[in-house]
């Protein structure tokens, strides 16, 4: 086993370790920042050590040297540790100056923790986003679309069309019955999503919110009576999948690399991070779903500490270009990810052109959904 190999399979093992300890409430710390400490390289220009707990998604972000360096200027070095967002609302926050899930529901739930939120202000601090996307290779978007479930806008892109795909997943479809699937030997069985674990990972939840509001008739879900409508479909779109992961960074690393379901969903932000490090497209094609929901990251403060990070992150100039480069669209600043993202317009829809937006149900009846779509009764 070569070097890459080895240290892949080491990342799933700690990916396992780190979900088993995280759903008993537990955060396992990894890098998330370095701090300089006289060791011949210099003395550190940190001098608040800021301690925070954040989505996977955002793990490479805080690890960057540029969005270190960035922090160190203005005084800070954040040691974060990674959560399943949804996992977040059952940690307990003494210790943490800032907890950083990757929506606004759960952020909702930690700010009534927080009492609202840590040190002077009480706004939400919502430094950038980014809308949840299924990726697909080539193969699977040209099957999908000859069969009226995706609208393809070139060679790297496209819509998938939610009523329509949906519709497909609840009569049990499979990729066997789709014209021209039997020419690609990676396409079998039942066609469906891959997403994270509802009941932990936002992505996972926000998907089943899209797919409730669809097949709802684009009705937001509001009670116990909305989830039960949709419980059915929802619970195909889980049980198909097996076991699932608590974060999207392991799916989306299998689909680059090969392995894993045709069709995983994602945040644009991990695509654009992948074409913006020039690590390669290939037949990667990009499919916004007509009818998505955007990933709010939202940082909820629990001291201040935790405050002026969240502030920098939204005000300073350098940490949102820093965003930018790791996929993410500021909040208040569209023209900045537009701009930098114009060499890869071919596989990013950068305006949302097409694209309906679905309210988010309250953090309740997330849960609820997640819970009756995993078999609850």
């Amino acid at each position: 086993m070569g070097f890459r190999e080895h240290s892949a399979a080491v990342k799933r093992i700690l990916g396992i370790v780190l979900a088993v300890l995280l759903i008993g409430g537990v955060a396992v710390a990894v890098v998330a920042g370095r701090e300089r400490q006289g060791t011949g390289t210099g003395p550190s220009t940190a001098t608040k050590t800021v301690r925070g707990v954040i989505g996977s998604e955002k793990a490479e972000f805080f690890a960057d040297p540029e969005v270190v360096k960035a922090l160190a200027a203005k005084g800070y070095t954040v040691r974060a540790q990674t959560s399943g967002s949804r996992a977040m609302e059952q940690l307990p926050l003494k210790g943490y100056d800032f907890v950083f899930p990757s929506s606004r529901a759960p952020a909702d739930e930690l700010r009534k923790k927080t009492g609202g939120g840590g040190g002077a202000g009480t706004g939400p601090l919502r430094p950038f986003y980014s809308p949840l996307v299924v990726v697909a290779h080539s193969s699977a978007a040209r099957v999908l679309a000859d069969a009226g479930l995706v609208t393809l806008s070139g060679k790297h892109s496209g819509t998938l069309r939610m009523k329509e795909f949906l519709a497909a997943a609840g009569a049990d479809r499979t990729w066997q019955q789709l014209k021209g699937a039997e020419k690609y030997g990676e396409l079998g069985g039942a066609v469906f999503v891959s997403t994270t674990d509802p009941g932990s990972s936002s992505s996972g939840a926000l998907y089943l919110a899209a797919a409730s509001y669809v097949a709802d008739g684009g009705r937001v879900a509001d009670g116990d009576a909305a989830v039960g409508r949709t419980a059915p479909l929802l619970r195909k779109l889980v049980a198909v999948q097996g076991a699932q992961q608590t974060s999207s960074d392991a799916p989306f690393r299998d689909f680059i690399s090969g392995v894993g379901n045709p069709l995983v969903l994602v945040y644009e932000s991990q695509v654009t991070s992948l074409l913006m490090q020039k690590q390669g497209g290939g037949d990667l094609v990009v499919l916004y779903p007509d009818t998505t929901v955007s990933s709010d990251h939202t940082v909820v403060p629990v001291t201040q500490l935790g405050r002026e990070v969240g502030e920098l992150l939204v005000k300073d100039a350098r940490l949102r270009a820093l965003a930018v480069r790791h996929g993410f669209r500021p909040q208040g600043a569209p023209g900045d990810f537009t701009a930098a993202t114009a060499p890869y317009a071919s596989y990013l829809n950068r305006t949302l052109t097409g694209v309906r937006q679905a309210p988010v149900p309250t953090s309740a009846v997330l849960h609820e959904l997640a819970r009756r779509a995993q078999g609850g009764s």
